[in-house]
């Protein structure tokens, strides 16, 4: 296969959404479509279902959220499908968007009774920053929900984008019959079947065909007749350059639990998304079907295998070939690196790949040579932009409350700030570790890691701050000097860059005014 024939197969995309809109689900049902597994898992764990095939950390299995991204790939029809499962909590929004630089397209899942909220405008809005192409999935189509033109309204008000249908539901909550997919003119009807798939298509020439009243009964037939008019009269036609370009966003309906419409979602997804994209470094653009292999590192996992103790680095391919047992360059450190078990990914589940191509995520086994946003490269010095650390809002010095653990303690803590879990701050004298994060949850996932992983314990003692702030100066001498005189407020980064404690704006103001000559940052990337 050539390069560029490999490229235009691969479409990788990242599911996002507000937490319990059905995300996770609808990953497992893409799966299922898709043939990678056979019987759907369930987000909610009881004694007799499994548990979500991208949740596969015991604390998601314990509370039945995703708290850390998954990558799942997989064949369907003649297209290699990579999809980045992210957490929908927004103490881990972090996380999310870290995993957003890495996909060349999006869904976004959006409940029909609760329509957009918070979460999925702050998504949104990070997908508007990168003209990310976004398709939206209205889920749980069989509960009473809105109106789906009352939908269609909140996300173009709210979002700020254009959308257009491209399938369109028949009936909705419990006289929910399936969905007519606008793109080819098939209805779809399915059985509520949570495990297996159980569909019956049937092609519609023209939906003045009597067979639709037949079907689906003479009152939805009606109303889909006219929903379908009212949409080719107000909507603009599908536009598949706008769609990829960020500004329009092709929406369908459904019910993932239930297998209503995700096939159709797939089937359509596979046709319009984007292959592999061209991606930005400091230095210039680089082209996928260029022929000198780069990738960076968007996310590390320890101990994906509790029982390997092993140390994951996540890279997205993006452009030439990768291979196994080729030696690579990773630009930050200039040490070169070869990997013997490169392997793809189906969540926790893992093989070992010979190679990989533009749009695949591959995982490398890592000593700890790899940080976020590492850039790997067979030629030239590049590094890839995008991935910056966001000022936490809650911070709390960590205490070890088992000395003989210490050493456990202190891999733990380095290991899982590395992930990205959390942001590792230092403050001397006294080496004092202080914890930042975005929300609570995180803390409890960090300590009940610690203890399950490194069998070590420990208690967060909370701290007044509420914005960590990076900050620079051209003068090396006043720079130190303000050090000094705020080192009570001033702490360090995991690339020993300074950072200044702030417990509200007007103390950051105050700052400001008194040192006119420093400048503060709200991310790492300055």
């Amino acid at each position: 296969m050539s390069l560029q024939t490999e490229i235009e197969k691969r479409r990788t995309f990242g599911i996002i959404s507000h937490p319990d809109a059905g995300k996770t689900t609808l990953t497992e049902k893409l799966l299922l479509f898709g043939g990678a597994i056979q019987t759907a898992g369930t987000v909610k764990r009881n004694k007799i279902e499994k548990t979500a095939t991208s949740d596969f950390m015991e604390i998601e299995k314990q509370r039945g959220i995703s708290v850390a991204t998954s990558v799942m790939g997989f064949d369907y029809q003649d297209f290699k499908v990579n999809i980045l499962d992210t957490p929908g909590h927004k103490d881990f929004a972090e996380d999310t968007y870290r995993t957003l630089t890495a996909v060349d397209s999006v869904i976004l899942v959006v409940d029909c009774v609760k329509g957009v909220e918070e979460q999925t405008r702050k998504l949104m809005q990070v997908c508007r920053m990168r003209n990310t192409p976004v398709i939206i999935f209205i889920n749980k189509m069989d509960r009473e929900g809105q109106n789906p033109f009352d939908l269609l309204d909140e996300l173009e008000t709210e979002l700020n984008i254009s959308t257009r249908p491209l399938s369109w539901p028949i009936g909705i909550g419990s006289t929910f019959k399936g969905v007519f997919n606008i793109f080819n003119n098939t209805l779809s009807l399915f059985s509520a079947n949570k495990k297996h798939i159980e569909d019956d298509v049937i092609e519609i020439k023209t939906l003045a065909d009597t067979q639709l009243d037949t079907i689906v009964g003479e009152n939805l037939a009606t109303k889909l007749r006219e929903d379908i008019e009212l949409i080719e009269s107000f909507y603009e036609p599908f536009n598949q350059t706008l769609y990829k370009e960020g500004y329009l966003a092709p929406v369908f309906f459904g019910s993932a639990i239930n297998n209503f419409g995700v096939k159709e979602l797939l089937d359509t997804f596979v046709r319009i998304a984007p292959e592999p994209q061209a991606r930005a470094t400091l230095e210039r653009l680089i082209n996928p079907a260029e022929s000198n292999f780069s990738g960076f590192v968007f996310k590390i996992h320890a101990n994906l295998d509790p029982n390997h103790r092993d140390r994951i680095a996540f890279c997205r391919i993006c452009s030439g070939k990768f291979e196994r047992n080729v030696f690579y360059k990773n630009t930050r450190t200039q040490k070169k690196l070869r990997f013997a078990s490169p392997t793809s990914f189906m969540a926790n589940a893992k093989s070992v790949i010979d190679e990989a191509w533009p749009g695949d995520v591959v995982g490398l086994y890592d000593s700890g040579n790899f940080k976020i946003g590492d850039t790997i490269t067979t030629g030239e010095d590049i590094r890839f932009v995008g991935i910056p650390s966001f000022s936490p809002e809650i911070f709390k010095e960590i205490e070890n409350t088992d000395p003989m653990k210490s050493k456990q303690l202190e891999k733990g803590i380095q290991q899982l700030t590395d992930e990205g879990v959390a942001q590792l701050f230092i403050q001397n004298p006294g080496n004092r570790k202080i914890i930042g994060t975005v929300g609570e949850l995180q803390f409890e996932v960090i300590q009940f890691r610690l203890l399950q992983e490194y069998g070590a314990s420990c208690i967060f003692r909370h701290l007044n701050f509420t914005k960590a702030h990076w900050f620079t100066c051209p003068d090396a001498l006043k720079l130190n000097e303000f050090i000094q005189r705020n080192h009570a407020k001033v702490g360090f980064d995991k690339e020993n860059r300074p950072v200044l404690f702030t417990t509200s704006p007007w103390d950051l103001d105050y700052t400001k005014r008194q040192y006119e000559h420093i400048v503060f940052h709200e991310t790492s990337e300055f």
